[in-house]
């Protein structure tokens, strides 16, 4: 049979063609997921089973404002006072009088939301903003009988002076990296001691075998998740596509990296594995599986210190996760929203 077809059967006829078209072409163009939703994706897959009922709290605080702390350059003649620039000043944390009087950090206390104001141009060089945890992994360093001939290995150079190294490397394979080492040398330490501070991009995999044996101390701060950051920052996130292989190869690159920073140590060093996030696979696995490399592959026997004294003498400053078997854990939260950040301190032995 044939039909014959006015315009509004046309109309119809060439919109269902139409339509025909369409539809492919929206599941072709459909916007693909952001790096930020695949890395809070992954979290609430595996921080769940973490940390079970407390995940819910800690992704909130992930994705809200970072608190601050203050680092005072001790170089520089600035007061604490300052600071404040009118307003209540904030509470300084235990970290001078508790651990050494060289490192003074300030923060506001816990469920205080108070904001630094912006350093003046005259502070600019005086003070160092910072999230006050990465303050963490250093302290272990600073006992007040240290030695004054020691020599130090990090990872980052910090604003605050040291009385207890004469000498310090600092490594960073990336150029930029490296740059930002430069720069904090140049502006908070004076010219004449720029000669004890050696700053250099080398592979850190190779630093136990160019320096077997050489250092008092090492702070290996790895490349890890940057969990806040992934959270909240699409630019650079390790969680693009294309990074993908990098990722999963970060566990095998930080356990390389604390080898070699055992190697680097003296026997009767120390040395403190950092980083900035929650995975356990990143943080207390990694620390196991390289103990038990070296002491099998190279016969150095590492012992693992206990940091439980830092969680009772910063608990009202951080809060540090219950459960954390090696090291101590900085857990992101409401009232104190700082971290995340793990550290943990090694001694080897021999």
């Amino acid at each position: 049979r044939v039909h014959s077809f006015n315009r509004g059967n046309c109309d119809s006829f060439l919109f269902f063609h139409l339509s025909c078209f369409l539809i492919p072409l929206k599941a072709a163009t459909a916007p693909r997921i952001s790096s930020k939703r695949l890395a809070l994706n992954y979290f609430d897959m595996n921080y769940k089973t973490q940390f079970g009922s407390l995940w819910p709290s800690i992704r909130i605080s992930l994705l809200s404002e970072q608190k601050y702390g203050v680092l005072l350059n001790n170089y520089s003649d600035v007061e604490s006072s300052e600071l404040s620039s009118g307003a209540e000043a904030p509470a300084p944390s235990p970290t001078s009088t508790a651990i050494s009087p060289n490192i003074q950090c300030y923060t506001f206390p816990k469920g205080d939301i108070s904001r630094f104001p912006p350093a003046s141009l005259c502070l600019q060089r005086k003070v160092l903003m910072c999230q006050a945890p990465a303050v963490l992994p250093e302290l272990p360093h600073c006992r007040l009988d240290e030695s004054p001939g020691s020599s130090t290995h990090l990872a980052c150079t910090a604003a605050g002076k040291s009385q207890c190294s004469r000498q310090v490397a600092a490594n960073d394979i990336s150029a930029s990296g490296t740059k930002r080492l430069g720069g904090v040398l140049h502006s908070y330490v004076p010219k004449e001691l720029h000669k004890a501070v050696r700053v250099t991009s080398l592979d850190g995999r190779n630093w136990g075998k160019v320096e077997k044996e050489t250092y008092d101390k090492v702070l290996v701060d790895v490349p890890c998740t940057p969990d806040r950051q992934c959270a909240m920052e699409e630019e650079d996130n390790i969680f693009k596509r294309i990074r993908s292989q990098e990722r999963q190869m970060l566990p095998m690159l930080q356990m390389q990296l604390l080898i070699s920073g055992i190697l680097a140590a003296k026997p009767g060093g120390e040395v403190v594995y950092s980083t900035c996030t929650l995975s356990q696979l990143q943080n207390e696995y990694i620390v196991e599986r390289a103990t038990e490399l070296i002491e099998n592959q190279y016969s150095i026997g590492v012992r693992v210190e206990n940091c439980n004294h830092f969680r009772k003498l910063f608990h009202d400053t951080f809060s540090f996760s219950a459960d954390c078997r090696l090291g101590e854990l900085v857990l992101p939260h409401l009232t104190a929203n700082f971290g995340p950040v793990y550290f943990c301190k090694l001694q080897r032995v021999r």
